[in-house]
């Protein structure tokens, strides 16, 4: 009988990694892999269903909870200059992409900067919005 359980066991295991993405057949794998060891013991076959019911549903009631929590994917956060894509900053000096001069202030730091539109000119303290940042120069907007 434990060889059925093992076949059991292993049918789970593989349908928790192909089909399951909530660790919700991975306990029933485990319970059929304890009554496997049981019945390889010598406990009868009502032991050995006893002993795959008890611990899935341990592993369902405790187990899966926590690893639902770690599942879950928080938000990127980003960082460097990706997390200044988005904001606002202050013209400091004219931009003008013809003249290959300008600079922003962002969040208190100055920033070479051009006009994402090449032919717009941009003047001093005027609020725009950084659409990119290519090494170190800001690409804005109005």
């Amino acid at each position: 009988m434990w060889i059925v359980w093992i076949i059991v066991a292993c049918g789970f295991a593989v349908g928790e990694m192909h089909f399951a993405t909530g660790f919700f057949l991975a306990p029933f794998a485990l319970g059929a892999a304890v009554a496997a060891i049981a019945a390889l013991a010598g406990a009868g076959s009502l032991v050995a269903l006893l002993c795959f019911i008890a611990v899935a549903l341990v592993m369902l009631s405790v187990v899966r909870p926590i690893a639902a929590r770690h599942m879950q994917v928080p938000p990127r956060l980003r960082t460097g200059t990706a997390a200044l894509v988005g904001t606002q900053a202050i013209v400091v000096e004219r931009i003008a992409n013809d003249e290959g001069m300008g600079s922003v202030k962002i969040g208190g730091e100055v920033w070479t900067a051009r006009s994402y539109n090449d032919d717009e000119v941009i003047e001093r303290g005027t609020r725009v919005d950084v659409v990119d940042i290519k090494g170190a120069t800001a690409l804005v907007t109005e």
